[in-house]
């Protein structure tokens, strides 16, 4: 009898916890509901849930024809993949009740206790589920970023097993370190207003573990490797851009005027960095180029982001010049170091939320936001030493968590396709499709 029914044990467990949540759902009243502020934080949610099916795009158009769906493939799986770990175990271990200022307890692991009330230590005037799911789309773009270090060369069965052991071991403990209540950084006084240190520098640093890791694409730096459908990549920038004012304006929980202070310096840094790389790019080159105009864009997001909320427009155009320096040099110098991040994901996401964590503490200012602090140009040493502390800290353990785990599924698994598929293409070798039939 047990064997019988041991296969309907999990739906069983499933429908007791369903229902164990409805009960906690109709007994809740919904009276300190703010329904403007709860309508922009849903539409936000939607705005940074497109930034992934955006960076698909971005990052399908830069890689080879052979391989645009296996780049795609990574994007669109991470929302699947990164969703269901976070329902069921990832939000409880970034936001749940705190241990020892490292990691949340489990108990909110399948979203119990999470329902329709606010919870007042994260956004008091939405429902605890918004937030919930708005912290979801955060977790679900993160790992995707990491994947254009080593687009074009990897398994997709050990990306998936690569993405669920690194959301839970690297992004879930940084997100708790940093914004979870009780986290050691945020009690030391580490600004981040919208993941320059949770999203941009953990995904960046560990994008350069990969790169090292899992080595070169076949003819890097032998063979010309261009974008094959720049129209794509634009298209996926535009996008990105798009869904940023929801990354960045979104994560004042409220709307209002903090949010719309974000929407303006998100968009001030974004096309300051634009306008500086293209004409760093001209003066180096000879020539504009898209390419480079739109890397320039992403470059000035990523740097803005744990910035948004602190800084004033004038300080993010300041920002965006910095950004698009910076980034430019450090893509620049790949090939002179000749390590093969095939889409730039430390080049710009990694140094650029390095660089935008280390602005928080030169730019910020009470007279912005109270909730903040004043950074070195308001008098403020402190708070300079406090974010570049923080942020080596965050890189350094990305990196090396990133190293563990790419060698322990490497040593299991595999890391990277045969030489043949790698030649054929992902798209045929791993999916059994082409992209386009001409």
């Amino acid at each position: 009898m047990r064997r019988k029914f041991a296969p309907f044990l999990p739906l069983f467990l499933f429908s007791a916890v369903l229902l164990h949540s409805g009960v906690a759902f109709a007994a809740e009243n919904p009276m300190n509901i703010d329904t403007g502020d709860t309508a922009w934080l849903l539409v936000s949610t939607a705005l940074v849930m497109l930034m992934t099916p955006g960076l698909a795009l971005f990052y399908g158009g830069m890689v080879r024809r052979k391989n645009v769906l296996s780049t795609l493939m990574h994007s669109f799986s991470a929302i699947a993949i990164v969703s269901i770990q976070w329902i069921l175990i990832g939000y409880t271990l970034a936001f749940g009740p705190d241990i020892k200022g490292v990691i949340g307890n489990l108990d909110w692991a399948g979203l119990n206790g999470v329902g329709l009330m606010p919870n007042p230590q994260y956004a008091a005037n939405v429902p605890h589920l918004a937030f919930m799911i708005y912290q979801a789309m955060f977790a679900v773009i993160t790992p995707a970023l990491i994947s254009g270090a080593f687009a074009e060369r990897m398994k997709f069965s050990t990306y998936i097993v690569f993405t669920l052991l690194w959301t839970t071991l690297v992004y879930d403990p940084v997100a708790h370190w940093v914004w979870g209540v009780g986290g050691w950084m945020k009690d030391m006084g580490v600004l981040d207003f919208a993941g320059g240190i949770v999203v941009h520098a953990t995904s960046g640093f560990s994008a350069l573990a990969a790169a090292l890791f899992i080595g070169r694409r076949k003819g890097f730096l032998k063979e010309p490797m261009p974008p094959h459908n720049l129209p794509m990549t634009v298209i996926g920038a535009g996008l990105l851009w798009f869904g940023w004012f929801g990354f960045n304006a979104g994560s004042a929980l409220s709307s209002g005027q903090l949010s719309t202070l974000a929407f303006v310096t998100t968009h001030a840094a974004a096309v300051s960095a634009t306008l500086t790389w293209v004409v760093i790019e001209w003066r180096h080159r000879g020539k504009p180029t898209v390419f480079g105009a739109i890397t320039g864009s992403i470059a000035g997001l990523a740097t803005i982001t744990p910035a948004a909320g602190f800084v004033s427009p004038i300080a993010a155009l300041a920002i965006g010049v910095i950004a698009g320096a910076c980034c430019y040099i450090a893509l620049n110098a790949k090939s002179v170091l000749g390590y093969d991040d095939a889409l730039d994901a430390f080049g710009v996401h990694g140094i650029g939320g390095t660089i935008g964590t280390i602005c928080v503490g030169l730019f910020a200012s009470l007279l912005i936001n109270p909730a903040g602090a004043n950074g070195l140009l308001y008098g403020n040493l402190k708070q300079l030493y406090t974010q570049i502390g923080a942020v080596a800290v965050v890189a350094a353990y990305s990196f090396v968590a990133s190293l563990i785990i790419l060698k322990l599924v490497d040593a299991v698994m595999g890391l990277r396709v045969e030489d043949g598929h790698e030649e054929t293409g992902l798209d045929l070798s791993l999916h059994g499709e082409r992209g386009y039939y001409l």
